[in-house]
């Protein structure tokens, strides 16, 4: 009796293991849509204009610019600041390095601002106002579906615009 219940759960688990070993086998050997970032190898960049001088940026998945997935990074100076604006659509982040602070609202307070630390990770809704500030240097990935577009609060803290000519 013993060994028939041993018998109905061994050949089971061998026809699993079995199964498996197949499909592994018949996987191919590189997926054109595998990605693996090695740290050292990433190229950074100026941002765009539409940010503070200063920062840098890495695009690490498809083109923020074009209405699809896109994942990137951020690399800012200790004391960047990022001016109150919103998306039009969800911004998802997650600190890589140093200190985020994540603000709220449509005017800059830092003393009202999350201290996000390497680990962290939010997602915000489109529309939503907010602001930040890095504590040292500091990197964020930000994900999402793009195409990726920030638009402040006040136009004026807009680097990006062309200063008027006198």
């Amino acid at each position: 009796m013993l060994s028939i219940r041993r018998t109905a759960v061994v050949v089971p688990l061998a026809l699993a293991a079995a199964g498996l070993a197949f499909a592994l086998a018949e996987a191919p050997a590189h997926d054109p849509d595998h990605i693996l970032v090695d740290p050292a190898q990433i190229v950074w960049k100026e941002a765009p204009a539409i940010l503070q001088r200063g920062a840098q940026i890495a695009v690490l998945k498809g083109d923020p610019g074009k209405e699809s997935l896109f994942v990137l990074r951020l690399k800012m100076p200790d004391g960047y600041r990022i001016s109150p604006h919103w998306h039009p659509a969800t911004e998802n982040v997650t600190v890589i390095q140093g200190v985020f602070n994540l603000g709220a609202g449509e005017q800059f307070d830092p003393a009202t601002a999350t201290a996000m630390v390497a680990g962290a990770f939010t997602s915000m809704p489109a529309k939503m106002r907010h602001y930040a500030f890095a504590k040292g240097e500091t990197i964020v990935q930000l994900h999402g579906v793009g195409p990726w577009q920030l638009y402040y609060v006040n136009p004026e803290d807009d680097p990006s615009r062309a200063a008027p000519k006198p």
